[in-house]
């Protein structure tokens, strides 16, 4: 084996490319090159274990002085390319790269500080900005008065002249000839420690990472990557001159690799794997499961199965056309302050294996989807939470105080699960394949069970609230035996400062049993199928009176995707009978819940759209009335006269003042002239 004094680096690199076998005997770099030769590549892949295991003084220099020792890794791996196939070799002799994989040692982003500067060394992030693809000149062709030209290499931002020309000796009055210089694509990405690796209060650590050559374009916000690269002090430039002793770090990127979408600091091991298997054999395993949920939280038991079904989901599908079916469950709470909705909502983001948080208030469409930016005159585009979350959990807190502009950006995220960006001249689509769990307030600060969701919750724009597949009320209803249980809870939890009762499956382990469970895909059966089919179509039955709006085909997915959860809790390969039975159970309590009518006492779910049978029905009488007012020549009606006819037509005065409200809210009527209104199309 070589030793670092037995002769020149590149020579040992050499010998390292050539020496390395495989367990048949052949050489492994060798075959690379041949490889690369074949497919016209430019890049040598090289494990650095490989490196490690042939000579370990020369990996550690390797990792020490990376811009000399890669500089001779260059060219031995030139050389050996020369030996296969010279042709090739001299073609892309200056385009060639030696790139690193698999270093021993990842360091948190919070850890690189000053003594990794000029060293290399791998770190692990997630990607929340990438830059347009731009060219970046490495060689400069420069020519002087008398037309002889000149290479000058580029290192640094500031654009180097050649101090003479190296036939006439000028060294003045040079220009650039721009078809001559070399160029290579650049790309800059942001890359910001992981959210679950963000020390509390803190602000997450960022590197800049610069990109060359084929690995461009490797990596799009939101993708967690690994990266080898070489730290760098860079000055602060003004006017070609450096101004401030007070420099910035970045990373020059020697290679990129995308990381599986499970987050990487969940490790299921053989023995968590059968501990997990175990506690999903025993009767009770769904019930232990659910009391696993947030339990510091006394009760609301269905709430806490809608968010382990959530955590689970569902299984997406891909059909041969490309077209997507959702698999990703969507939740809402709404409720009465005080009813541990926030607690549920941070519970679940902490043991999602991928899981963010963000409140209403403090969030933007741009922080919830992706935004276009311009820094330095480049274009940066920057992923937001539900991006950042891809293949996790987002949950959103008082959804009902963000703008209802910024609402509308997940349309798109909750039913196609992409964010589509067409701004700035660039034009994306991410993806953003998050469930979505939101909880809000009522409108008046408590739920009045005496009124129809939408009127609770006001501003929510309907076509969103579609979007959800459960929705939930919290209610604080006084109950002595409730009142006294729940006060009990939550002095032992002072007292003990821990959970008053242990819960069944512990956090870390509960959090292993959800990455192992998303492995899972099962198959409806037909017993699964013939449930839910019956359900629904009794559903479209009984909603079909006159007025009423029947449920659409997204409740019909709801209940497969929710018995589809339900059996990858449970590690099941199939939805049998029982998951389709659950799913059905919940969705009546949805049903209970929110889709009875307050007025009527009958189920519509025409309420999640905003129209329930009994308004719809009196929405029609009220246009009776004002058309029989208008008469044939469909003049214009004193406002306070309509509303003495809805009186006599069973409205009380409260409702007729509402029901005007609606018509001019709805584009049914405007108002003509001062106090008259007119029909639209009258």
């Amino acid at each position: 084996m070589a030793t670092l004094a037995s002769g020149k680096l590149s020579e040992q690199f050499e010998d390292f490319l050539k020496s390395v076998l495989d367990r048949s005997g052949n050489a492994v770099y060798r075959g690379k090159i041949s490889q690369l030769i074949a497919t016209e590549g430019k890049s040598l892949v090289v494990d650095f274990g490989d490196l490690l295991r042939y000579n370990n003084d020369l990996a550690n220099r390797l990792l020490l002085e990376p811009d000399s020792s890669l500089a001779s890794f260059k060219i031995a791996a030139f050389e050996t390319m020369r030996s296969e196939n010279a042709l090739y070799a001299d073609r892309v002799k200056r385009e060639l790269t030696v790139r690193l994989r698999g270093l021993p040692d990842l360091v948190p982003l919070r850890r690189v500080d000053t003594s990794y500067i000029d060293h290399m060394l791998a770190i692990s992030g997630m990607v929340v900005r990438t830059s347009e693809l731009r060219p970046m000149m490495t060689e400069a062709a420069w020519v002087c008065p008398s037309g002889h030209l000149t290479y000058q290499g580029q290192d640094d931002l500031i654009l180097k002249r050649p101090p003479k020309c190296e036939l006439c000796g000028e060294a003045k009055s040079f220009e650039l000839d721009k078809k001559r210089c070399r160029f290579v694509d650049f790309q800059v990405l942001r890359v910001q420690e992981l959210p679950e690796e963000l020390p509390p209060g803190q602000l997450p650590q960022f590197f800049d990472v610069n990109v060359e050559g084929d690995i461009v374009n490797m990596a799009r916000p939101g993708d967690r990557v690994v990266l080898t690269g070489v730290v760098r002090a860079v000055p602060d430039y003004t006017l070609g001159q450096v101004r401030t002793r007070l420099f910035r770090s970045q990373v020059d990127c020697n290679q990129v690799e995308v990381k599986g979408k499970e987050p990487d600091q969940v490790v299921v091991s053989k023995e968590d794997e059968e501990l997990i298997r175990k506690i999903a054999s025993v009767p009770d395993a769904y019930e232990r499961l659910i009391n696993s949920i947030a339990p510091v939280i006394l009760g609301h038991q269905q709430e806490k199965e809608a968010i382990l079904l959530l955590l689970a989901g569902g299984s997406a599908t891909l059909l041969p056309d490309g077209t997507k079916l959702r698999g990703d469950i969507n939740a809402l709470f709404v409720g009465d302050p005080g009813t541990g909705k926030s607690e549920l909502l941070k519970f679940a983001s902490q043991v999602a294996p991928r899981g963010l948080y963000a409140s209403g208030r403090g969030t933007t469409a741009a922080g919830l989807s992706a935004a276009v930016i311009r820094e330095k005159n480049v274009l940066m585009l920057e992923a937001g939470v539900v991006v950042l979350a891809d293949l996790g959990i987002a949950a959103i807190d008082e959804f009902e105080k963000m703008k209802p502009d910024d609402r509308t950006a997940l349309h798109e995220m909750m039913e196609q699960q992409t964010v589509t960006i067409a701004k700035g001249g660039i034009y994306a689509t991410l993806n953003a394949r998050t469930a979505i769990l939101a909880a809000c307030n009522p409108v008046l600060g408590r739920y009045n069970p005496f009124q129809n969701l939408i009127e609770n919750i006001g501003t929510l724009p309907i076509p969103l609230l579609t979007r959800f597949d459960i929705i939930f009320v919290f209610r604080d209803q006084p109950s002595p035996a409730d009142d006294e249980r729940l006060a009990s809870h939550i002095l032992s939890v002072h007292a003990r400062r821990s959970y008053s009762t242990p819960p069944p499956i512990e956090f870390s382990l509960l959090k292993k049993y959800l990455t192992f469970a998303k492995k899972i895909s099962p198959t409806l059966t037909k017993a699964a199928m013939d449930r839910i089919r019956e359900f629904y179509l009794e559903l479209r039955k009984s909603s079909g009176a006159e007025d009423s709006i029947p449920p659409t085909l997204r409740t019909l997915e709801a209940l497969i995707r929710i018995s589809t959860a339900r059996a990858r809790v449970l590690l099941r390969d199939e939805v049998t009978e029982e998951d389709a039975l659950s799913a059905i159970a919940l969705m009546n309590r949805m049903v209970e819940d929110i889709l009875t009518d307050a007025a009527t006492k009958k189920t519509d779910f025409g309420i999640q759209l905003g129209k329930p049978a009994g308004e719809t029905k009196n929405l029609r009488s009220a246009l009776e009335v004002l058309k029989s007012l208008e008469g044939p020549e469909k003049k214009p009606v004193e406002r306070k006269l309509f509303k003495e006819e809805l009186v006599k037509a069973k409205f009380t005065d409260e409702d007729a003042e509402k029901m005007i409200r609606t018509m001019f809210r709805e584009g049914m009527v405007y108002e003509s002239k001062p106090g008259f209104i007119r029909r639209l199309g009258s």
